[in-house]
């Protein structure tokens, strides 16, 4: 049971790649590849290109190379871009596809994007679901881990079939079997743990 991708759910649109800075003189840019199919990159033809703030715009890939230099990038040439000037304009903007467009995934795997949001309910055996909180983002390091959104501030809760028993993305439901002594060690949280916390998590 694992999250496959990196992929960022966006105005109903997925990020697939950021642009980072230029690339040779011909206009060509380079982008930080998010997404675990990168080969997908190389065979779009079409793509839209969002800054955070106004409504993405369409634009045209003349050429896209997958590069492993500086632990992997997608080198892109987009239609209309050929200068280096032109090709600075572009740094920062994400890369993004239609929701439709993306990747059928396995069975028990399951998107990020798709994750996060989803409510996540205790269940037991004498006792009714009990609402734990919502999933803010999942840590890929070793067995995914959910970040849960509590009252009591944030607990962790391992991606493993065992615990989360049941995952309706469709529903946005979990349903988890938490074992002896796993809120234990989620509280007290300090400072000092949450800041080790995010640097484990400071991939995506």
């Amino acid at each position: 049971m694992s999250p496959e991708t990196n992929e960022r759910l966006r105005n109903d649109r997925l990020t697939l790649a950021r642009i980072t800075r230029t690339h040779g003189v011909r206009g060509e840019v380079a982008a930080t590849i998010l997404t675990d199919f990168p080969e997908r990159l190389a065979k779009l033809r079409e793509v839209w290109l969002w800054d955070g703030r106004a409504e993405p715009r369409r634009a045209e890939i003349r050429q896209c190379r997958l590069s492993t230099s500086r632990g992997g990038h997608a080198i892109i040439h987009f239609a209309g871009v050929d200068s280096m000037n032109a090709a600075e304009k572009l740094r920062g903007l994400e890369v993004q596809v239609p929701i439709s467009a993306r990747t059928k995934l396995p069975e028990s795997s399951y998107y990020i994007s798709d994750l996060v949001g989803c409510e996540v309910w205790e269940q037991s055996a004498k006792l009714s679901a009990v609402l734990l909180g919502v999933v803010r983002d999942v840590q890929q390091v070793g067995t995914p881990v959910l970040e849960i959104d509590v009252a009591e501030g944030e607990l962790l809760i391992p991606l493993a079939q065992e615990i989360c028993t049941r995952i309706d993305t469709a529903a946005r439901r979990i349903e988890v079997i938490l074992p002896e002594g796993l809120r234990e060690l989620n509280r007290p949280q300090t400072s000092s743990r949450k800041k080790r916390a995010r640097k484990t998590a400071s991939k995506a």
